[in-house]
């Protein structure tokens, strides 16, 4: 049986010293590429074609292939990125101080804000095909929105699926109203904020109704 030497340790942790300093720069080589796609899409719209993305970018098709593989793979680099910040700040409001009309409000904000700020970015993640990421982060909003949703029911909802049931359909309502309204020439659109007023007082008499059903047994 052969002996590992020292010398021969060393040359290991060597490799192993450069594999991780690669891999470093290859994620932080994606995430500055993810960044530059995000913003040539908000300058130039969503349907860029990989030649007009890449010379956006400043840099060639082969280099961002080396690191997506393809469009897809960078379309849900981006994806990952603006969801988890939509997430985050929707997560941020649903816990802040106030009462719970008050957070649903803020969430609404936080997402017609996304809209408004950007739509070519907005357009470009949720079209993604796979629609992997967009799922889970229509998940992570779900269970973010039904937290002031559980306070408002309270004794109506004892195990939290109403609270649950509801926040899944509120996020399918405001992604579907936010993107009709968002599809209108702007000279025919609501104000961003009445948009929100209006979003934020649809779900809330609709929660307020869910918990007076279920406590009284009224019926409409």
């Amino acid at each position: 049986m052969t002996s590992i030497t020292s010398e021969d340790l060393e040359r290991a942790e060597a490799a192993d010293g450069r594999s991780t300093r690669w891999e470093a720069h290859r994620e932080q080589r994606r995430a500055e590429l993810s960044r530059a796609a995000r913003k040539a899409v908000h300058r130039r719209g969503p349907d860029l074609s990989m030649d007009e993305m890449a010379a956006a970018m400043g840099t060639s098709k082969s280099i961002v292939y080396r690191y997506f593989t393809d469009k897809s793979g960078l379309q849900a680099a981006v994806g990952q990125d603006v969801l988890d910040e939509i997430a985050d700040a929707l997560e941020e409001a649903s816990r802040a101080e106030g009462p719970a009309q008050q957070r649903m409000r803020a969430m609404v904000e936080v997402y017609v804000s996304t809209l408004t700020h950007s739509p070519n970015v907005y357009r470009f993640v949720t079209a993604q095909p796979n629609g992997a990421t967009m799922s889970t982060f229509l998940d992570t909003v779900a269970r973010a929105v039904s937290a002031p949703l559980a306070e408002l029911l309270g004794e109506a909802d004892p195990e939290g699926h109403l609270s649950r049931l509801w926040a899944d359909g509120m996020v399918g309502f405001v992604r579907g109203a936010g993107e009709s309204w968002l599809d209108l020439e702007p000279s025919q659109r609501l104000g961003a904020t009445e948009m929100v007023d209006l979003l934020a007082g649809w779900l809330w008499r609709g929660a307020s109704a869910t918990s007076r059903i279920r406590s009284t047994g009224e019926k409409s």
